[in-house]
């Protein structure tokens, strides 16, 4: 179980925080947790403003086949894979890998990626409809903090439950380092239900027996 950055080669975001935590209002946040078209192709005040294939992935897909050492022929699981942006590019990097995703957003699945079309299943990171040890690697991207802390818990052990060997999994959630950090956070967030500071998430992994690897999303 180690901390690294594996999407260390996404481009910056650029964030409006003020602008954000002006327009945010109770039914703001109700709109973007339903992740639906506001929430990603809407309004930047309501999520992503405009969630659109343009190749960003394609340099963590190519750090993610490495630090797992996947092969054609393994089995790999994107959780809250959104349109299926990454599972398209590992598909694309390494031929032979079978990838797949879930989500829950039924817009997104809609409106996924022509790629990957058959390859992502609608359903909850705390609940996964697939049998143990069914995938050889499985990854979960700014997901599981939408959910409180039970269910974050739940999604964890489910994660470790679908894979070969546990070790072989990725999470990066949402946290802050300094009061600061968590003050900017908190103007910015809709979705996240649970979000801490490191060694409280680093706990919840250890009671969720998760023993994957990990990073974290920090606004600065």
């Amino acid at each position: 179980m180690a901390e690294i950055n594996l999407l260390r080669a996404l481009p910056e975001t650029k964030r409006n925080i003020q602008a954000r935590e002006d327009a945010k209002d109770p039914a703001v946040v109700a709109e973007a947790c339903k992740f639906g078209e506001m929430y990603f192709d809407g309004p930047r005040d309501y999520g992503y403003g405009g969630y659109r294939y343009d190749g960003r992935w394609v340099p963590v897909a190519r750090d993610m086949i490495k630090h797992f050492g996947l092969e054609p022929g393994m089995r790999v699981l994107d959780v809250g894979c959104a349109k299926g942006f990454l599972v398209r590019d590992l598909l694309a990097e390494c031929p032979g890998l079978e990838v797949f995703g879930l989500d829950i957003s039924v817009y997104a699945m809609m409106n996924c990626h022509p790629d990957v079309v058959g390859r992502l299943h609608l359903g909850s990171a705390d609940k996964l409809p697939f049998p143990d040890d069914s995938f050889d690697c499985a990854i979960s991207i700014n997901t599981i903090h939408n959910f409180d802390r039970a269910g974050a818990k739940r999604a964890l052990r489910e994660l470790v439950r679908v894979v070969r060997d546990p070790a072989k999994t990725y999470v990066q959630v949402d946290a802050y380092r300094t009061p600061e950090q968590k003050a900017l956070f908190e103007s910015w967030v809709l979705t996240a239900r649970f979000h801490d500071y490191p060694e409280v998430w680093v706990q919840l992994f250890e009671e969720a027996g998760y023993t994957g690897d990990w990073y974290w999303t920090i606004l600065e």
